[in-house]
């Protein structure tokens, strides 16, 4: 990437041939437009990078980072877009910019790093114009007291990535779009290519599935979508909103990743049955649990997560009674036929559409979260009468958090067996089931055609019976 007639540039950017004058801001002079989201972005961007602070809150309408609340509907979207489009990408275009340095960036310049690579996720990845990413990347630098002296630098590295853009894009296909902590142990679980494939699956943003109450093949027709193997719904890729689609304001269906419907699927027919939804908000698997015919009470730690899942119940004309409280301390007046726990977990299987999440993540979150999981599945086993199932499963990549874990709970205790999922039973999906008999989706499995997007969220699953 640094052929010899093109001189890569030092930490002050005096080998730039591309000079522009450094601008002091006027205080009086009207910001440039598409400032303040860029400016957005990069504080956001810093936040989950070097303080792991999630993306889903800081991008809350009403609860969100400041700066993004004061932003119009239109630069929010492209600083979701920013966002995505950089912490999918990060490895590949930190290689980018560290390419074009003939020494690393100072010690500290971690305001300048984020301004680097919010400008060069828009010029390598998103439909934004050079110019206006170049533009705006040394104004942010030259408004920043830290950055100033740098506004230089940022200009000759952008204005390199723009030239160069073809050549840099081929140089870094190859590297992995994931840290080198979780890549490993994706190669340990998976082998290498596997590891490879889910990484490269993260590149792209995740489809819209939808679960239906009845007649998936008469919604697909509908929707312009096609019946996946889990029975729900893939939805070609259209422009508008979701609540804008045939059957929704009529309560028809609910937005569901085809993976995360699997879950309550295991258990088949529940007519009759008393279920419990552990962990139950916001309410996709309580629906399937009632619209499977359970009389279901659904449970959460939070009381405004169960707000939410009412409301979603309610428009999907569906009713559970609803228990707000501290699963593990949980003790009903009688126990249930069945449980389903979705456990909090690392969430590492859903990086297509959060991809922030192995940002904010570490081993150590994942032992911490495994620990808290096995607490958790012991006391579900609890809840149900003898012979009655608890489904168990999680949205994670990592068997620390999936297949140990239910490994050492079997072997630790004599109050619970594993019952078996059946290839047979999931036609299209069999790849899917282990040789226990368990769940395991990840991202790179489900190859679709058609226009249709491949793919599906990482999930573990697997069913238990109380023996006694």
């Amino acid at each position: 990437m640094n052929p010899n007639n093109k001189k890569p540039f030092n930490k002050d950017g005096r080998q730039s041939r591309n000079r522009s004058p450094q601008h002091r801001p006027h205080e009086s002079a009207p910001p440039k437009p598409g400032l303040a989201a860029r400016a957005a972005a990069t504080k956001i961007l810093a936040a989950v990078i070097d303080r792991k602070t999630p993306l889903d809150g800081m991008l809350d309408a009403e609860g969100g980072n400041p700066a993004y609340k004061a932003l119009g509907e239109s630069d929010r979207a492209l600083v979701r877009a920013i966002l995505n489009s950089a912490l999918r990408h990060l490895p590949r275009i930190e290689t980018a910019i560290a390419s074009l340095l003939d020494s690393p960036l100072p010690e500290g310049a971690r305001a300048l790093h984020h301004v680097l690579v919010v400008g060069a996720a828009q010029m390598l990845y998103l439909d934004v114009p050079d110019h206006s990413a170049v533009d705006l990347a040394v104004e942010q630098a030259n408004q920043d007291p830290r950055n100033r002296r740098f506004a230089k630098l940022v200009n000759a590295i952008l204005r390199r990535i723009g030239r160069e853009k073809q050549e840099i894009l081929a140089q870094v296909a190859t590297v992995p779009a994931m840290p080198v902590w979780f890549l490993t142990r994706l190669e340990a679980a998976y082998g290498s290519d596997a590891a490879l494939r889910i990484s490269n699956t993260q590149l792209e943003p995740a489809a819209i599935d939808i679960t239906v109450k009845s007649d998936a093949e008469g919604w697909a027709k509908r929707l312009n979508g096609v019946v996946l193997p889990t029975g729900g719904v893939r939805l070609a890729a259209f422009e508008g909103s979701i609540p804008s689609l045939d059957g929704f304001n009529e309560g028809e269906w609910w937005v569901q990743d085809a993976a995360a419907s699997i879950p309550a699927k295991l258990f088949g027919s529940l007519a009759g049955s008393k279920v419990v939804d552990l962990c139950a908000a916001p309410g996709g698997k309580t629906a399937q649990l009632i619209v499977a015919g359970g009389r279901v009470t659904a449970l959460d730690q939070s009381a405004n997560r169960l707000k939410r899942l009412s409301t979603n119940l309610a428009r999907l004309g569906l009713e559970a009674e609803t228990v707000a409280g501290d699963m593990a301390k949980f003790q009903p007046e009688d126990l249930f036929d069945a449980a389903l726990l979705d456990a909090p977990c690392s969430s590492t299987g859903t990086t297509r559409r959060h991809p922030d999440v192995l940002w904010t993540k570490g081993p150590e979150d994942i032992a911490k979260l495994a620990g808290l999981q096995e607490r958790l599945l012991r006391h579900a086993l609890t809840l149900v009468r003898p012979g009655g199932l608890v489904v168990f499963s999680n949205c994670s990549l990592d068997p620390e958090e999936g297949e140990d874990l239910v490994a050492r709970v079997l072997a630790e205790t004599d109050m619970a067996e594993r019952v078996p999922i059946k290839p047979e039973d999931w036609p299209g999906l069999e790849a899917a089931i282990s040789r226990l008999g368990a769940f395991r989706t990840t991202p790179d499995m489900l190859p679709l055609s058609g226009g249709f997007a491949s793919g599906l969220d990482g999930f573990f699953a697997v069913v238990l019976r109380r023996t006694r």
